[in-house]
């Protein structure tokens, strides 16, 4: 049941470059009364919320995630929903905290164990968590649920989550630019992967995901031609989809990047520049990945008048009613230059203010750990992005 007229305090855990874009979206939101954002960083949090004009609805606070009563003293304000963009760290105290002080949560992190082991307490104390809700995890796995629903039996199921620069900014020899931690990008290159091709399970070594065997291209309608590259383990996402490995021809979890992104990155792991191994230089141990994201994140980031895109794409082949059929779900969406939110930003930090608020609503009711495949309603929540200016295209037998 719907919560109407009722006021919602929302706190918001981490004001980052995702953080940033769910505090305008709160902020803007008739149905939150009150927002407090919570950072390290309280200066800097401050100086931006009175350079945006927020101080009417935002109280600022600071938050050390390192220190548990950090924590707990910003849950005794009594906030209906957190809303956590906290570094992935610290996903479980904060979970934790939420459960004890009986308030709901959402971040945009894949599961954790530390969060998924709070389910049975969770539901007894009638706590939502909603967690993997952002873009990829978050938005992908919406889609994902509506699309399984939509067959009867499913033969292949493929999905992507990309973000990158326009064709016009990819001017680097990456072709690429940062939108998160570009450390947090190289740990990606180095993910093994697992995938089912042509009814053969594929095991994929984290070495192995950029070998042309494991590449393939995709046209994207008003994008252009990009590479899909293995995205991690995408055979634990068929039991919770309810699929039956042995019957799947196809399935599997992508990025995609411009053409050559892959051939370039497959010289630098065969360099072992991406080895968890530290060097010795000088006598200092050197993580390689730590020091190659810090000597190029500088250079690889937008200029004010650049954009990026995001791709979230599920791709779904099945039977329905006795015939064959193949869906698509598919979202592009690019950094709008009046705000200066990047894509990414819109796609991570909107989708969790969204999640919060249908919890503040009462849209989600169920109690425990939720998973968005199954437990958050998709006409409203397709509705709640078309608000904000993101579409949802779905082609039916696409070619």
């Amino acid at each position: 049941m719907r919560k109407e007229n009722r006021e919602m305090k929302i706190l918001l855990l981490g004001v980052g470059m995702q953080g940033k874009a769910a505090l305008q979206d709160l902020f803007i939101s008739p149905d939150v009364t009150e927002i407090i954002a919570a950072d390290f960083e309280l200066a800097a949090l401050k100086k931006w919320t009175n350079r945006r004009k927020y101080d009417s609805k935002v109280r600022c606070r600071h938050v050390d995630a390192a220190n548990r009563e950090s924590i707990d003293e910003l849950m005794k304000l009594k906030p209906d929903v957190v809303v956590d963009l906290l570094p992935a760290a610290y996903c479980g105290v904060v979970a934790e905290s939420t459960v004890e002080h009986g308030i709901h949560l959402v971040n945009s992190l894949y599961l954790r164990p530390a969060v998924a082991a709070l389910a049975e307490k969770a539901l007894k104390r009638g706590v939502t968590i909603l967690p993997e809700f952002g873009m990829d995890p978050g938005i992908d796995l919406v889609l994902t649920g509506e699309a399984i629903r939509s067959f009867d039996e499913i033969s292949s199921f493929i999905s992507y989550g990309a973000g990158f620069p326009e064709r016009d900014a990819a001017d680097n020899p990456l072709q690429y630019k940062v939108t998160w931690t570009f450390e947090g990008v190289l740990n990606s290159y180095r993910r093994a992967g697992r995938v089912i091709r042509d009814g053969q399970v594929i095991d994929i070594d984290d070495t192995e995901m950029f070998h042309p065997e494991n590449i393939h291209i995709v046209d994207v309608h008003d994008v252009g031609t990009l590479e899909a590259i293995p995205n991690g383990n995408a055979l634990k996402y068929a039991e919770l989809l309810g699929l039956d490995v042995t019957k799947l021809r196809d399935l599997g979890r992508y990025s995609m990047r411009w053409p050559g992104h892959s051939a370039l990155w497959k010289k630098l792991v065969d360099l072992h520049l991406l080895d968890d191994e530290p060097i010795i230089v000088d006598g200092s141990p050197v993580n390689k990945r730590k020091f190659l994201a810090t000597a190029l994140e500088p250079y690889i980031q937008y200029n004010n008048d650049e954009r990026d895109v995001v791709v979230v794409r599920v791709d779904v082949t099945g039977m329905k009613n006795g015939k064959e059929a193949r869906k698509v779900f598919q979202i592009v969406d690019r950094r709008d230059l009046e705000t200066g939110l990047t894509a990414m930003s819109r796609t991570v930090g909107f989708t969790a203010s969204i999640g919060a608020q249908m919890i503040g609503r009462g849209d989600i009711q169920k109690p425990g750990v939720l998973t968005p495949v199954h437990d958050v309603p998709y006409e409203p929540f397709v509705e709640e992005l078309r608000k904000r200016g993101i579409e949802v295209e779905e082609m039916l037998n696409a070619d």
